[in-house]
């Protein structure tokens, strides 16, 4: 069963997401965004959901938001997301990521913008992405300059957040929000 948006679960109206999650405690600015207008049809792994993400973006989050902003765009680029890039390329923006270092991540190997610890971190992403784990070598790298465990503890849950966001992401097919223009700044899509 899908919708005329594509999606593979419909997405719920605008007004009946609200409700949906205001009945169950999920804050209200997730309901309008299409990845909620779905999930809300199971509100109690929605609420679940949205608590994780919370933690990670608002509430008691340890990580540096621009290091995790670099993670979401890395899973957004390299698992070809096109939801999730152009939702955190939003995110990102605000949070006045310059648009140089957001475009890094597609060739974060050869970008002079980025740190010793923006790549160790690409790093550790792409090692998680293609083999499952951050290597040794990775992790003393990461340990350079994310001091402390919690810094640690939540760079490896962004990461499998956000990949499991990747994943469901594009197997339900959610479409962006209406007027979202995809892939921002310039259209460019991933190659594979």
């Amino acid at each position: 069963m899908s919708d005329l948006t594509g999606a593979r679960v419909p997405l719920l109206s605008i007004a009946e997401a609200e409700k949906i999650a205001a009945s169950n405690g999920i804050s209200e600015q997730m309901a309008p965004l299409s990845v909620f207008r779905v999930l809300l049809r199971h509100p109690g792994l929605a609420k679940e959901l949205s608590s994780t993400l919370n933690t990670l973006l608002f509430d008691g989050n340890k990580l540096d938001a621009r290091l995790r902003e670099l993670v979401i765009m890395r899973i957004g680029w390299k698992t070809a997301s096109l939801y999730e890039w152009t939702q955190h390329w939003r995110v990102a923006r605000m949070l006045e990521i310059s648009e140089d270092d957001i475009l890094a991540v597609r060739e974060w190997k050869t970008s002079s913008l980025l740190s010793d610890l923006d790549k160790a971190v690409m790093k550790a992403t792409d090692e998680t992405l293609d083999g499952g784990m951050i290597s040794d070598s990775t992790w003393a790298e990461l340990a350079k300059g994310l001091k402390s465990s919690e810094e640690r503890i939540e760079l490896v849950v962004a990461i499998g957040n956000w990949t499991l966001f990747s994943q469901l992401l594009k197997s339900l097919k959610i479409p962006l929000e209406d007027g979202v223009d995809s892939w921002p700044p310039d259209g460019k899509t991933p190659t594979a």
